[in-house]
């Protein structure tokens, strides 16, 4: 949508502070993810198929009503449309309510369909003001903010719900009573009322705040099936979407089972673990940030990630889980837990995985001209990896002698493919 127009505003800071806050909630709400997964898997019993589904619900949401939430939002407007967003989010928070107190694995799932079908309605009508609240020459480093926001919520989420919901509880690995189970259930309760409500009157503020309203050309509202056809022409923007549909399978693989896997081995503070991979995410943000392109181009360090993503999953499905170099190396001196080293290297995927999307996403519009926001929407769909990588990395983990370790084999594929996409995808112009 390189077409809008900017908005005409003297000062930008309550705009950017209000889609800061955004951003930080979307960023909350979708990595939270990785501490609830364990953590219902653990009460209701769950294989890793079936916690997967957790997932799947969530990330499937987002693929496929994307296209229709656009479409709401140029009827109701942006404002409009963020607000609509929350609700839905808020109503998705309620639904845990019953969800925990009947234990029903089926409502958890509906409760997280909700979710994602309003998170994408708050991301999709969110992500314009980042480039239009502020000057164009600008809006890089407002993306790149914004991203830290979104990453740094996955750092907080899984030490907030750990905070309210399983501090207390040490029974891992153990058979859990009934009783048990219904407390833990009923621990769910308080904290999604409370982000129900905060999210709800977050929704109000923001329809009463003093945001702009956005305004499209009317061309840009029009995509021909001409122009659609035109852009399956362009091997690498095709290939590029590709990329992205494996990168954020590795993401969602690497930043949201590792709690589950860390179950497995019998790790009490298993819901904090994706906190960890957040935090290698963060840390490689902020260096490409600095080193792209003063130092590394695009290319080189999408190589780079995908060369690491490859070694690290090579390291951690032949690894021991029964050793702890790593963390007593790099954790234990500086107060921190004793991890088994395939966990941390599970995290030090966030560091890999940091990079690919800025990177992919240049490389794969580049020379789309007017079919940009038509690549982008396409793009876009390559979400859709984080619904099917979870399911891939369940299923080979049930027919794998190691369990859930020997499932992590499943991205490999996944960056020899981004690595391909690194050398040689991105400069493919014709088929």
């Amino acid at each position: 949508m390189s077409d809008k127009r900017p908005i005409e505003n003297k000062s930008t800071v309550v705009p950017m502070t209000i889609v800061a806050i955004l951003f930080f909630i979307l960023g909350f709400a979708t990595w939270i993810n990785g501490a609830l997964m364990p953590y219902l898997k653990q009460i209701l019993q769950l294989t890793p198929f079936q916690a997967s589904l957790i997932l799947f619900h969530f990330y499937i949401a987002v693929t496929f009503t994307a296209i229709p939430s656009s479409l709401l939002i140029r009827r109701i407007g942006y404002k409009n449309g963020m607000a609509a967003g929350m609700l839905t989010m808020m109503l998705a928070g309620l639904l845990f309510i019953p969800a925990a107190k009947t234990q029903q694995f089926g409502l958890f799932l509906f409760a997280q369909l909700v979710m994602g079908s309003g998170i994408t309605l708050l991301q999709t009508a969110v992500n314009p003001y980042v480039v239009r609240i502020g000057p164009e020459e600008s809006a890089a480093a407002r993306i790149s903010i914004m991203g830290i926001l979104n990453k740094g919520a996955g750092v907080v989420a899984p030490l907030v719900f750990a905070a309210l919901i399983t501090s207390g509880f040490r029974e891992v690995g153990t058979e859990l009573s009934q009783a048990q189970i219904d407390e833990m259930a009923n621990r769910l309760i308080f904290p999604y009322l409370g982000m129900a409500g905060f999210i709800g009157v977050l929704a109000l503020a923001v329809k009463l705040s003093p945001l702009p309203e956005l305004e499209e050309d009317d061309d840009s509202q029009q995509t021909s099936h001409a122009h659609l056809k035109e852009v399956l022409s362009h091997p690498h923007l095709i290939l590029g979407a590709f990329a992205i549909f494996f990168y954020v399978a590795v993401e969602v693989i690497a930043g949201d089972t590792i709690g589950s896997f860390a179950l497995s081995l019998g790790v009490k503070n298993y819901a904090v673990m994706t906190s960890y991979t957040m935090v290698c995410m963060v840390v490689g943000y902020i260096l490409g940030i600095l080193l792209i392109p003063r130092l590394i181009s695009q290319q080189r360090a999408l190589t780079v990630s995908a060369i690491l993503g490859i070694i690290l999953t090579i390291a951690i499905v032949t690894g021991s889980s029964e050793s702890f170099i790593l963390a007593e190396t790099f954790l234990i001196p500086l107060g921190g837990a004793r991890l088994p080293d395939t966990l941390l290297m599970i995290a030090l995927l966030g560091f890999a995985n940091a990079i690919v999307w800025p990177a992919v996403f240049p490389l794969a519009l580049s020379g789309l001209g007017k079919l940009t926001s038509i690549g982008s929407a396409l793009l876009i769909m390559g979400i859709s990896g984080g619904a099917i990588g979870p399911i891939a990395w369940s299923l080979t983990s049930s027919i794998s002698e190691s369990g859930e370790q020997g499932g992590y084999l499943v991205m490999l594929p996944c960056y020899l493919f981004i690595l391909f996409y690194a050398v040689k995808g991105h400069t493919m112009k014709r088929w």
